[in-house]
């Protein structure tokens, strides 16, 4: 590995300072499971200069609940949140969708801030450095998603794709989208649903989460999580879905539906959630609203099969 300065923070507000001392040639670590692994590949050009430690600050590895919902620090491991007794009760989308990441290792090991904000999984992005040089695609400043004319079939998206076509890789990030999550950073609150961008998130240089807050769901709400991988342990999702399905009076009073895995962001299912929302469930009904999820696909030569996948996750989860 390259030298690089690492530099312990004892407060958010130091942490934000030496992030912007380093005019963004600085990243955060705390669990470090993927930084280290890009830095070792040294699959970006722009190589970090300086690693900013946020373990050494105090307070932000909590799990509490009140009546305003659920709060969550970044430095939670992702075991910590699957096996919470108060997430797996009132928020058991997340508690799943926490089970469902990689081992149980990196799971005691990994964190929700890291997880929320790991590079996506394409392996042209990830190409070593030290197997023949990097890949230049768009993501890395070049002019081409090498994905597009190139090997597509499994972490590579079928809807929502411009200027690059990887898969969205966050489980948690699924589950707290379809839970209407906010996430806060030490400048501001974001909406989950605006965190993301095609090429990564809104943070700036400066920036990094300090806690993601989730609402309590409504009195009648079905959430669930799940995803179809390549094999069933340590991989990421080729379609994963998280729901939020509020009944009432016997029809669907609201709905929140998103897929992993199939665009460059967290997908919101806004056609399955319109088809459903003021209607009874039924076996035909899912159907119907699977269909919608994926009404956009425009896959790639070798991921359509993806498209199957989605269908029948989201008929699950609406029938769950």
């Amino acid at each position: 590995m390259k030298a690089f300065v690492h530099r312990n923070a004892t407060t958010i507000a130091e942490a934000s300072s030496l992030l912007a001392e380093y005019q963004g040639q600085a990243a955060v670590i705390a669990g470090g499971t993927d930084i280290l692994g890009v830095i070792k590949d040294d699959i970006l050009e722009g190589y970090p200069q300086a690693l900013v430690n946020i373990k050494t600050i105090p307070g932000l590895d909590t799990i509490s609940a009140d009546a305003g919902g659920l709060k969550l620090g970044p430095l939670c491991n992702i075991s910590d949140i699957a096996l919470n007794p108060t997430v797996k009760g009132s928020w058991p989308a997340l508690a799943t969708a926490a089970g469902r990441v990689s081992s149980a290792i990196l799971r005691e090991m990994g964190t929700l801030g890291g997880n929320l904000c790991q590079s996506v999984r394409c392996w042209y992005y990830r190409f070593p450095q030290y197997i023949g040089g990097r890949f230049e695609c768009f993501r890395k400043g070049g002019a081409l998603c090498y994905a597009v004319p190139g090997e597509n079939q499994y972490y590579h998206s079928i809807v929502g794709g411009e200027v690059c076509f990887a898969g969205f890789p966050s489980d948690t990030a699924i589950a707290l989208s379809a839970l209407n999550a906010t996430i806060v950073t030490n400048k501001r609150s974001i909406p989950i649903v605006n965190f993301y961008v095609v090429l990564g998130n809104v943070l700036a240089v400066d920036e990094f989460i300090t806690e993601v807050q989730v609402p309590t769901p409504a009195a009648g709400t079905t959430q669930t999580f799940t995803k179809n991988t390549i094999r069933k342990a340590i991989d990421w999702a080729l379609v994963s879905v998280g729901s939020a399905i509020t009944v009432s009076g016997g029809a669907v009073a609201s709905a929140r539906i998103t897929l992993g895995g199939v665009a460059p962001v967290p997908y919101r299912a806004t056609g399955a959630e319109s088809a459903i929302t003021g209607q009874a469930i039924t076996a035909a009904l899912a159907t119907t609203a699977g269909a919608a999820a994926v009404a956009d696909a425009e896959p790639l030569s070798g991921n359509a099969y993806k498209i199957q996948i989605a269908k029948t996750l989201v008929k699950r989860a609406i029938l769950a």
